[in-house]
């Protein structure tokens, strides 16, 4: 058996609603890891009733990425861990996870079940408006995810790209200070000759204060050993600043003056400092903006010097592409997935990846929270979209074009 692509880590599922411990404990409009001891004291039979209505529930993580890839034609599997209950096997989290991923056709055969420790769950305090309240973020059983499991469904699956999502969210997925996962990519590209990519997270709440006072975020220190290994990154705008703050040797921006010249330095930063002696290998770094991405790359011996892709698909009611980047690494990686040989060829068309990320993120903005996928066709369809050079301002002409 061969896939198109496999997804990692951090199963989780998000629950959206009245939510005020939230605030108490990461902060008004603050995002935190929190301790499974410290989960309120909902019940399963709670959990289970939210998960069967589907109006304020969706699956985080890999069920932002992996159904759409699976939508547009790629066979996707996923490794992570769920939590033990009554619900076929697995708690009522774990089985809403485990549903959705069946319904959009991912392979499931290498989610495993932990004895004790329930699925990842986040709970996400709604305010009227555009107030924003508190995310409080449970790894759960994602703390416990082993890289041994990983390597058996690498072995199983014989993907052509390895996603790991996210660094920086689970005990066991950064245990050694990031070289686990550094050495676990390498293995994946060495051993099975996979493309690899890894993510982060928006690893604080206070983004604006973290950005301003030029304060490090220690989990961004993770990023150290694993950017070397990889083939595959992209970052946002927000993220880049923090993680500019955290590492040494790379640009920082505290007022949000020179973004574009800040952009540029920064991704030649990012990918001169983790080129390695393996310089054959071919790689492409970028960081999400608002309205598109740029990107750089370093493919048979010559760098490309950053630049920007434009979306075409900014339809009314998309005015700003961030916290989409999951579907826009779904797109990405679902163009590169189509086009594996010329990537490794050093002849990847990167405006026609990057377009098919930032068209992913949209119809992923503009679906409805209980039906998130349903705008994705299948890859033919959505090809000819992002080669048909249009510019989109209707949403009713983009769902036209690619009916």
């Amino acid at each position: 058996m061969s896939i198109d692509v496999l997804v990692l880590n951090t199963a989780v599922t998000d629950f959206r609603g009245d939510f005020p411990f939230a605030d108490k404990l990461v902060g008004k409009g603050g995002l935190a890891k929190c301790r499974t001891e410290d989960m309120p004291p909902y019940t399963q039979e709670q959990f289970f009733e939210w998960t069967k209505k589907r109006k304020k529930v969706t699956a985080g993580g890999p069920g932002n990425a992996a159904p759409p890839m699976a939508r547009a034609g790629l066979d996707v599997g996923v490794c992570a861990v769920l939590g033990k209950g009554d619900y076929s096997g697995l708690d009522a989290q774990g089985s809403f996870f485990y549903d959705v991923m069946a319904e959009n056709g991912v392979d499931r055969s290498h989610l495993y079940i932990h004895p004790t420790l329930p699925t990842g769950t986040t709970f996400i305090h709604e305010l009227p408006g555009n107030e924003r309240g508190g995310i409080a973020y449970f790894p759960n059983a994602n703390n416990d995810f082993s890289f041994e499991e990983a390597k058996r469904a690498v072995a199983d699956l014989k993907p052509k790209i390895v996603y790991y999502m996210y660094s920086g969210l689970s005990d066991r997925g950064d245990a050694n200070q990031g070289k686990d996962l550094a050495e676990f990519m390498r293995w994946c590209r060495l051993k099975h000759n996979c493309i690899v990519i890894a993510d982060s997270h928006t690893l604080t709440g206070d983004v604006e204060g973290v950005i301003k006072s030029g304060r490090p975020v220690e989990e961004y220190k993770l990023l150290t050993p694993l950017l070397p290994e990889l083939d595959l990154f992209f970052t946002s705008y927000d993220e880049a600043r923090m993680i500019g703050n955290t590492l040494d040797g790379y640009p920082t921006l505290r007022d949000d003056s020179g973004r574009t010249a800040y952009i540029c330095n920064f991704l030649d930063s990012l990918i001169g400092k983790n080129i390695t002696a393996d310089r054959h290998r071919n790689r492409l770094f970028g960081l999400t903006v608002k309205n598109g991405a740029f990107f750089t790359s370093d493919f048979s011996f010559s760098r490309h010097n950053p630049r920007k892709v434009s979306s075409r698909f900014m339809v009314e009611g998309v005015n700003d592409l961030v916290g989409a980047g999951d579907s826009f690494r779904a797109g990405l990686l679902t163009y590169i997935a189509k086009h594996v040989d010329k990537f490794r060829a050093g002849e990847l068309d990167f405006n026609e990846a990057v377009q098919m990320g930032n068209l992913f993120a949209t119809l992923y903005i503009v679906a409805p929270l209980d039906d998130r996928y349903c705008n994705i066709q299948p890859y033919r369809k959505m090809l000819g979209v992002a080669r048909n050079g249009k510019n989109y301002a209707r949403l009713d002409d983009l769902k036209a074009d690619l009916a």
